[in-house]
């Protein structure tokens, strides 16, 4: 935790944001050392052999062409929220992902190669843009590395989200690492949170309100997530203070409700 808390308080340039995807993978594998992980995208890198085209578009083709035709790195749609496609020492293991920890993967790679590529957060699916020439090329890492218009990306996101829409210029511009190691975040919460992995879910709580002191929703949902865990003493602490920071809050009298719930149990333990 202290590692992830320090990465994040560093200024937004300095983000090393493998080391940050490495960090979170924590959570799933205690212990893990992200040095070996890092060495090996410096590795992948080089195999790549892109580094000795000097057209950025050539480059930027070529690491397309050996992810995810050569290496064969690929979306994993049969099994979408099996925790290990958001840890990306999981990813380089098994090749597959969801689509922003291939996206970090080809940006890595990319930053690497001397090319400037960054995540864009479209409605309901991530992908990447890079910039070449002082055009901005999007690219689908979920589905092959596939190059979209924006007519194209526009079907992505209608897919993902199951309705049409258009797409506006915020949902095209590049997300900060700090936005993106947010929304890997979100992804395990939602994922832990749905097995009933609560021990899990707290972690990723304790990360996300390092990246977001004054979150009200990771507050509050970190009281319920530690009610789960019988943790009755801390989640009372964690409502209080949510009470005292929003009170007007349109939730305010559900956590109220929920916090005398915890205090007469807690009462019934003395």
């Amino acid at each position: 935790m202290r590692e992830f808390q320090e990465l994040v308080a560093s200024p937004e340039p300095a983000i090393d944001l493998a080391r940050g995807a490495l960090l979170i993978a924590q959570i799933e594998h205690p212990g893990l050392d992200p040095t070996p992980t890092l060495a090996r995208l410096d590795v992948l890198a080089r195999r790549s052999e892109a580094a000795a085209l000097a057209d950025p578009r050539q480059r930027l083709e070529r690491l397309r062409r050996f992810l995810f035709e050569e290496e064969g790195f690929r979306g994993n749609a049969e099994d979408y929220y099996d925790p290990r496609n958001s840890c990306l020492n999981d990813v380089l293991d098994r090749k597959l992902g969801i689509p922003i920890t291939l996206s970090i993967l080809a940006m890595e790679l990319g930053r690497r190669l001397a090319l400037s590529i960054h995540g864009v957060g479209l409605p309901g699916h991530f992908v990447v843009r890079a910039e070449i020439d002082g055009e901005g090329i999007l690219l689908d890492p979920f589905n092959a590395g596939a190059v979209l218009g924006l007519d194209g990306a526009a079907d992505v996101a209608a897919r993902a989200v199951g309705r049409p829409l258009e797409l506006r210029d915020e949902h095209l511009d590049a997300l900060s690492k700090k936005s993106i190691l947010t929304r890997m975040l979100l992804n395990l919460q939602a994922i832990y949170v749905r097995t009933e992995a609560w021990t899990k879910a707290v972690a990723v709580l304790d990360r996300l309100l390092l990246l977001d002191p004054r979150s009200s929703t990771y507050l509050r949902n970190r009281g319920g997530v530690l009610v789960k865990l019988g943790r009755l003493a801390e989640a009372a602490r964690e409502w209080e203070q949510y009470l005292e920071r929003h009170a007007g809050a349109e939730d305010a009298p559900d956590v109220r409700r929920e916090l005398r719930r915890v205090r007469q149990a807690l009462a019934t333990l003395n």
